[in-house]
């Protein structure tokens, strides 16, 4: 069965392809879905129209994409995190924290295009990429620090030290 696909799918083609597959394949999910639709004359014709609009619409996207890679090279997002020796996190810094702090910064990146391998569970500098388009990808600096738990307690035990003892009670005496 011939079909043209209406949107990106994997391992198949991009939209406004015309690729052949399996009669079960295409009825039952891409039809459906309305990721395809048959190719016939009239649907081709159509679709030449689609490619020109989407050729407009991409060269928009990444244009968009572009600018705002500019934006996003400079920024340095910092998180302070407990750790522990060695600077291992009790926690890990992960896409969602580091698209939250872009929201709080102006920019409304979906996490799932923040590219972290894995959640960054050390103390230190990484750069993460966001993969904004199919060829456009921005790079921003993470700074993970050390939140200083020794000091506060060294200030707890400070304060305790240095308050007044509170005399104790003397026991009755009664004869």
């Amino acid at each position: 069965m011939e079909v043209i696909l209406k949107e990106d799918v994997a391992n198949l083609g991009h939209r406004g392809d015309v690729v052949k597959v399996a009669d079960g394949y295409g009825r039952n999910f891409l039809l459906p879905r309305k990721l395809a639709m048959q190719a016939t004359l009239a649907n081709k014709a159509v679709v030449e129209q689609m490619k020109t609009a989407a050729a407009r619409r991409s060269a928009t996207e990444k244009a968009q994409a572009e600018e705002l890679v500019a934006k996003l090279d400079p920024i340095v997002l910092s998180f302070t995190r407990k750790s522990g020796e060695g600077g291992h996190l009790f926690g890990s810094v992960t896409s969602a924290d580091i698209a939250a702090a872009l929201e709080t910064k102006g920019f409304e990146i979906d996490r799932r295009k923040i590219q972290a391998e894995e959640p960054l569970k050390t103390v230190g500098d990484f750069s993460v990429a966001i993969k904004l388009y199919r060829e456009v990808t921005a790079h921003v600096t993470v700074k993970v620090v050390a939140e200083a738990v020794e000091e506060v307690a060294a200030e707890a035990t400070a304060e305790v030290a240095d308050a007044e003892p509170v005399a104790a009670a003397e026991p009755a005496v009664t004869e």
